[in-house]
């Protein structure tokens, strides 16, 4: 009943926080794809991390890890519904964004990180291994890279009828006064990440009731639920034409997911957390990483029609782990 009820208020949050970014996208001058993938991206992501947090700090290294990587994929391939609902073109053409490309490769680089981790001679500096410094270090230099992109471009996605250029609203971003607009943001914020907690311990309570391992319950119970933010974020923001701030807020929540990691392993006592990943762990790590490579594929390529070979990969790639990882647990 908690988890059941913590993920409706997830979902109900997710609807109103929308509304709120795309207003303070356009009110900051900011812009969708940044102001998505980052200030969205981590606002949604709190749930996620307090349930990756939750369980470190509990001893449970494995679903904290498989939460967060779990939700990466999970994330990713809510994408593929919300190119299903925007039927005028392919999503990844109409919001053709470098920022978005570049957070992508970044994301990439951020996952490579804790699996090359988990490969190397074990190293643990106060229980915390280099590897979750040097996450937050490329993750910092991603974003500022991000914002010098969005306000000198070196190039930018050739525009065709079917783009959607990000246009700021100002009448609708002047609804309320900015104090008040970051207010609402930050409070929304707030009931995902008391709702991430309560997802975190209904979690561990289920996998050790049922008996069901916890890279099973992280990768595909957990880390769905606490990814319904991404997904009712990325269908709302669609549905207002704000097609950076879907992909974007995506990309960006995906990008602190792989924090998670970094403290994740601060909270865990029992040494690094990257060598307390069981196979089935890098394994995510590995799917979550294809996938994200397809869409990168995805917004460089830009094909005009239906979902595209992006939507068709992710799906399959998605759907193969899922089967991969039960199979194993």
């Amino acid at each position: 009943m908690v988890f059941l009820t913590a993920t409706f208020v997830i979902a109900l949050a997710g609807i109103r926080i929308i509304s709120t970014a795309d207003r303070l996208a356009d009110r900051t001058g900011l812009g969708e794809a940044v102001f998505g993938g980052v200030l969205l991206g981590a606002s949604t992501s709190l749930s996620g991390i307090v349930t990756s947090l939750t369980a470190a700090s509990a001893g449970m290294a494995s679903l904290a890890v498989s939460n967060a990587v779990g939700g990466i994929a999970a994330q990713t391939a809510f994408l593929v519904f919300a190119d299903l609902i925007y039927k005028r073109v392919n999503l990844e053409h109409a919001a053709a964004d470098a920022n978005n490309m570049l957070m992508a490769a970044m994301l990439v680089l951020l996952m490579m990180l804790p699996l090359a981790a988990n490969f190397a001679p074990e190293i643990a500096i106060f229980g915390v291994h280099p590897v979750s410094v040097l996450l937050f270090a490329v993750y910092f230099f991603g974003t500022r890279a991000a914002i010098q992109l969005r306000d000198r471009p070196m190039w930018n996605p050739r525009q065709t009828d079917d783009t959607r250029e990000d246009d700021p609203d100002e009448e609708e971003a002047q609804i309320h006064s900015l104090p008040v607009m970051i207010a609402i943001f930050v409070g929304l914020s707030l009931v995902l990440a008391a709702c991430g907690y309560a997802i975190a311990e209904s979690g561990a309570v289920i996998s050790n009731n049922l008996g069901i391992s916890q890279t099973v319950v992280g990768g595909l119970l957990t880390a769905v639920a606490t990814s319904l933010p991404e997904l009712v974020t990325t269908l709302a923001a669609v549905r207002r034409g704000a097609l950076q701030l879907a992909v974007g807020g995506i990309i960006g929540g995906n990008t602190f997911d792989v924090l998670f990691l970094s403290l994740s392993d601060i909270a865990y006592r029992d040494g690094s957390i990257y060598h307390a990943m069981t196979q089935a762990d890098a394994l995510m790590l590995v799917g979550a990483s294809v996938i994200t490579t397809i869409l990168l594929m995805g917004l460089i390529l830009r094909e005009r029609r239906g979902i595209g070979f992006e939507g068709l990969g992710i799906l399959a790639a998605y759907i193969g782990l899922i089967a991969i990882q039960v199979s194993i647990g």
